[in-house]
């Protein structure tokens, strides 16, 4: 096991791995930046490194900077978090070549996956459904040609996408080559990369997702579904686990397709495979998140596993501990993101100081939080603060316990 971990992010998800790292008897080391020097996760690890002004490309984004900071403080391995560098292959090729452990898939790996292009011709290879479009890059004439084949409303989306970012809804022939060229350039301004894909807009669907482990040894498992259908502008708000739209039956269906995809990518740490599920039970692959995800906790809640802990034991080298037949679902979790926003303004990022926090407590409620008073909101980063995540034996009594007053 690692004897040092630096925690590549900041944040209540920064705070959530170097608590599973205490856990495991391994020392923490954050990264932060000047107006993160007072941060919650800054005090919390056992270690601390600033690297730099505030904005994310002299900081938190610099992998030069969070790399020369691991070589400095003598760290085995580097944990991504989500967002940030936690999706960029580069990046763990940098970490690797560095004489670290990237906690998390390999280059290749991600490079595939991360391209949601190529993650489609995988899940086509292994056989799991994918939405009717594109199966590979478009321009407007591929477009133009899938849309007469099967019809608007269509989807474009970026093809190294992510957050909701590079999409756009064409519900006629007339707008297509504008939003292609809209679409592009806010692909090309958020991921570096304008390509485009084009995909049947389904409608109504629900927006399921399976969370995987997997070791090097060939070992893979799933950990059931979670619903995140809950979204505003194509980004999560509410998740839950199980889903309840599946049911037994379904879900192994949902969690075989998941571990075929993982075993044909070559798949190795935590990971998630996102499908859409519609009203018939049908399901389409639509991509893999190569990283733990923000909603992670629902399943840590409903399994008594923590991912965390996992991801680091893999990292490692080590098996998993336990086989499919070992993964009972149990009970209901559901998170709510907590935020910054001004609700009247658009929901715009809300900035200033917090005077007072108070978070909920009790059986079955756990708050993930970045909070503290006397925190001042960053106009740099995210506006995520805190998940109140509560579980119940049942979706009734998960709901009751997040309503409570």
């Amino acid at each position: 096991m690692f004897k040092k971990v630096l925690v590549a992010n900041r944040g209540e998800i920064a705070v959530r791995v170097m608590r599973a790292c205490r856990d495991l008897g391994i020392t923490s080391v954050a990264v932060y930046s000047e107006p993160d020097a007072t941060a919650l996760h800054t005090r919390y690890a056992d270690e601390a490194y600033c690297l730099g002004p505030g904005p994310v490309a002299e900081s938190y984004l610099n992998p030069k900077k969070v790399i020369e900071a691991a070589r400095a403080c003598g760290a085995d391995a580097i944990h991504p978090g989500y967002g940030f560098l936690s999706e960029r292959a580069e990046f763990a090729r940098a970490v690797a070549e560095a004489g670290l452990v990237f906690i998390g898939p390999s280059p290749e790996t991600m490079r595939q996956v991360g391209d949601k292009v190529t993650a489609k011709q995988i899940a086509a290879a292994a056989g799991v459904p994918t939405v009717p479009g594109t199966n590979d890059r478009a321009g407007v004439d591929e477009a133009r040609e899938i849309a007469g084949r099967i019809g608007y409303p269509l989807l474009i989306k970026a093809a190294a996408g992510g957050g909701g970012k590079g999409i756009r809804l064409v519900e006629k022939a007339e707008d297509l080559e504008a939003s292609l060229q809209v679409a592009a350039a806010e692909a090309q301004a958020n991921f570096g990369d304008g390509g485009l894909y084009v995909e049947k807009f389904l409608d109504p669907v629900r927006h399921v997702e399976v969370q995987i482990l997997a070791d090097r040894h060939g070992n893979i498992v799933h950990l059931g579904e979670r619903e995140c259908s809950i979204q505003r502008r194509s980004q999560k708000l509410v998740e839950e686990s199980p889903s309840p739209a599946v049911g037994p039956e379904l879900r192994g269906r949902l969690g075989a397709a998941a571990i075929a995809i993982a075993r044909e990518s070559g798949y190795e740490n935590a990971g998630t495979v996102e499908f859409l599920l519609d009203r018939d039970g049908a399901f389409y692959f639509i991509e893999v998140n190569a990283r733990l995800q923000v909603e992670h906790p629902v399943t840590e809640l409903v399994t008594g596993l923590d991912l965390v802990r996992e991801q680091l034991r893999i990292a490692a080298g080590e098996q998993l501990g336990f086989a499919q037949e070992d993964v009972y679902l149990r009970g209901w979790a559901i998170e709510c993101r907590i935020t910054s926003e001004d609700a009247e303004g658009g929901f715009m990022p809300s900035l200033g100081r917090i005077d007072l926090v108070s978070e909920p407590s009790g059986p079955g409620v756990r708050v993930d939080s970045s909070l503290f008073t006397g925190l001042e909101v960053s106009p740099y980063y995210d506006s995520l603060l805190a998940k109140v995540i509560v579980w119940g034996h049942d979706r009734d009594e998960a709901l009751g316990g997040l309503t409570a007053p």
